[in-house]
């Protein structure tokens, strides 16, 4: 077997905020009430992502890279210093309310307060209610002062930017940038591999225990960007066209890149990172339609929400099918 790609099941996510459409919509069938979030592809102790198909079936995603760190590719783990982990964490997300207003540190902070990574992430919106939003940084330059004044009195909504949502809109979500996703989005995330989020306010709600979620107003000061910000603008997007599909570069950074695939009908994707690539894993996520993965000696069946994970330097391999698909690699 040469590193032949397998399917992932993930971690589930019960928080408040969370509604049904991931059971719902992409057939994850779930016990879980509300599911908010699905790590589809995880190394995070606080989520694994656990081998559904193949020779490492029954085994978390974390048990097969340690047998196996070359599956990595030799950019990831220069990211994790050697360790065999992933440096990202792939999740989906459904926001029926609306998530805490928050920020998220960088790594040097995050390594010397937290002993954690900090948290890069961008966002790919799959379906948006009518009039949704989310909040991106703050309208005008603010004071410590000020923010806490608007968290004690429930007015810090008024301090930020509220910024219309749109399916198919791409959202790169630096450290210190404060934000939260609105109510009636649902989303792909791509991010850091860190669980590490300070809540600066959380609409006093009571989670299951009847208390309060815990705020994290003075960690959440210390890294928060309190400068005005811009609201973020879609960024140009090219489709790059390849016999029987298209690609589209939606987000890049130190830590990840992502592309969209849109496939239609049988294609050997002839390019050289699944034949001989040795930097980069790839996880394909399917976001939309189904079809098959297929090389040598396997078949693997796909569909709407299914996550595979492509290890470093693959067999040459063949798409089939009619959907679209989230390329990630680092």
């Amino acid at each position: 077997m040469r590193n032949e790609p397998f399917l992932l099941q993930p971690a589930a996510k019960d928080y408040l905020w969370g509604g049904s459409r991931l059971n719902d919509d992409f057939g994850k069938q779930i016990p879980v009430s509300p599911l908010a979030e699905t790590w589809e592809c995880s190394t995070h102790p606080d989520g694994l992502s656990v081998v559904s198909s193949g020779a490492y079936a029954g085994m978390t995603l974390r048990e097969v890279l340690s047998l196996h760190p070359a599956y990595l590719g030799s950019h990831p783990l220069l990211l994790t210093g050697g360790r065999p982990e992933l440096p990202i964490l792939v999740k989906l997300i459904d926001a029926k309310k609306d998530l805490s207003i928050q920020v998220h540190p960088d790594d040097a902070y995050a390594l010397s307060h937290e002993n954690s990574l900090g948290k890069t992430e961008m966002w790919y919106v799959l379906h948006a209610a009518k009039d949704a939003q989310l909040i991106y940084g703050f309208r005008q330059n603010v004071t410590r002062e000020q923010v806490i004044e608007g968290v004690q009195s429930g007015s810090l909504g008024n301090q930020l930017n509220h910024v219309p949502v749109a399916k198919d809109d791409v959202f790169f979500i630096e450290p210190g940038t404060v934000h939260a996703i609105g109510a009636g989005v649902l989303l792909a995330e791509v991010q850091e591999s860190s669980n590490l989020t300070y809540r600066l306010y959380d609409y006093n709600r009571i989670d299951k225990n009847g208390e309060k979620r815990p705020l994290h107003v003075d960690k959440a000061l210390d890294v928060a960007n309190l400068a005005a910000s811009k609201e973020p603008r879609q960024p140009m997007r090219v489709l790059r066209y390849r016999g029987g599909f298209a690609l589209e570069l939606l987000s890049r950074c130190r830590y990840f890149q992502v592309e969209r695939m849109l496939l239609n009908t049988e294609i050997h994707r002839d390019l050289p990172y699944y034949q001989t690539q040795e930097n980069s894993f790839h996880v394909l996520l399917c976001t939309d339609g189904c079809g098959a993965l297929s090389g040598e000696s396997f078949l693997l069946n796909f569909f709407k929400g299914d996550c595979l994970f492509v290890p470093a330097q693959s067999m040459a391999l063949r798409l089939h099918g009619k959907g679209q698909l989230l390329d990630i690699s680092c």
